[in-house]
């Protein structure tokens, strides 16, 4: 690369930028892969585990940012697996809220709180980040949209429904400090009541 001229660099820039554009498709072809890549044991394939968190946040009336985190946040466990959370972070960071970024970046180790012990393993590994402004975030995120979508008969709407949104998020300026929203809280959207 060093040496590159200036010429050659102008040439490459509008290519890459090109490539970019593309970023939506190559995510929705790696989720399509998660149908059939998927862990044995599980009743459900991991695309469908990751359009039901996605249909629940939906129906919930959460934001885009929350919709389409919840649909890709599983979307490494085919090609990192022992940091699938991580991996799907980074994906998501240019593009989406910061809060949603850590929640699907920490996942993982708030997901243990319903398995780990059963393994002899740190149940309470969410611990060590409860000063973090997202922590509640994550618990939320976790309890009502990770955890809870593996059930093979729950009504799961299908990739079609959530391509726009993924389009819209990818569409968006990379690392854009308004739409980063670095340190602001929104929170998962409140749980309707019955006396609602």
């Amino acid at each position: 690369m060093k040496d590159g001229t200036k010429e050659e660099y102008l040439f490459l820039k509008p290519l890459e930028d090109e490539h970019i554009k593309g970023t939506a498709d190559r995510v929705l072809r790696e989720l399509r892969l998660q149908e059939e890549e998927t862990l044995p044991g599980y009743k459900i394939s991991r695309l469908t585990h990751g359009l039901q968190s996605a249909t629940r946040a939906y129906n919930e009336g959460a934001d885009v940012d929350w919709v389409v985190g919840a649909l890709l946040h599983d979307i490494g466990d085919g090609l990192a697996p022992q940091n699938h959370d991580k991996f799907a972070a980074e994906i998501l960071r240019p593009y989406m809220r910061e809060e949603v970024v850590w929640t699907v970046e920490h996942h993982a180790a708030f997901q243990m709180y319903y398995y780990a012990h059963h393994y002899g393993w740190n149940q309470h590994e969410r611990e060590k980040y409860s000063a973090s402004p997202y922590y509640r975030s994550c618990v939320d995120f976790c309890e009502r949209w990770d955890q809870s979508s593996f059930d093979p008969a729950y009504p799961t709407r299908d990739l079609d429904f959530f391509v726009p949104m993924v389009r819209e998020v990818f569409a968006r300026k990379a690392h854009d400090p308004a739409v980063q929203q670095k340190g602001v809280v929104k929170g998962i959207p409140p749980l309707a009541t019955a006396a609602e």
